[in-house]
């Protein structure tokens, strides 16, 4: 075994996570940080040696942001519905929306959503409040 791949092995556990692909928002956040480091780190130089991981990095995070695209006759539940079958929420996860019966009814199209229940949701999923009203 060469010293690099050993160096690389002793150093895998703290690598890794950077390299995965995100799956939820706090993920997603973690991998815009990692990628701003590696451009600042002189990564934004293609002949740097980071440039191959920043580039790999802007690709998991155009990844992540692909899959967050909605078609734009999406209505506000289904953008919901879709977020939360992305990040494996439940109703009850979703407390800043209101109670359970609340979330039921914006999720059936019942009710619509708020200002303040789009501002939260933005909030928490990094998207854009418009999504859901």
């Amino acid at each position: 075994m060469n010293a690099r791949l050993k160096t690389a092995i002793q150093h895998w556990s703290y690598v890794a996570p950077v390299l995965q692909p995100a799956r939820n928002a706090k993920e997603y956040a973690a991998l815009v940080e990692a990628l701003d480091a590696a451009l600042d780190a002189g990564g934004a130089d293609e002949m740097h040696p980071l440039a191959r991981l920043a580039e790999y990095l802007g690709d998991l995070v155009a990844e992540y942001e692909a899959k967050g695209q909605m078609p734009p006759e999406a209505t506000g539940a289904e953008v919901l519905r879709y977020l939360m079958q992305r990040d494996n929420l439940r109703q009850i996860d979703l407390p800043e929306l209101g109670s359970q019966g609340v979330v039921s009814e914006l999720l059936s199209g019942r009710r619509d959503f708020n200002a303040r229940q789009a501002k939260a949701l933005a909030a928490r999923f990094g998207v854009s409040a418009a999504m859901f009203l």
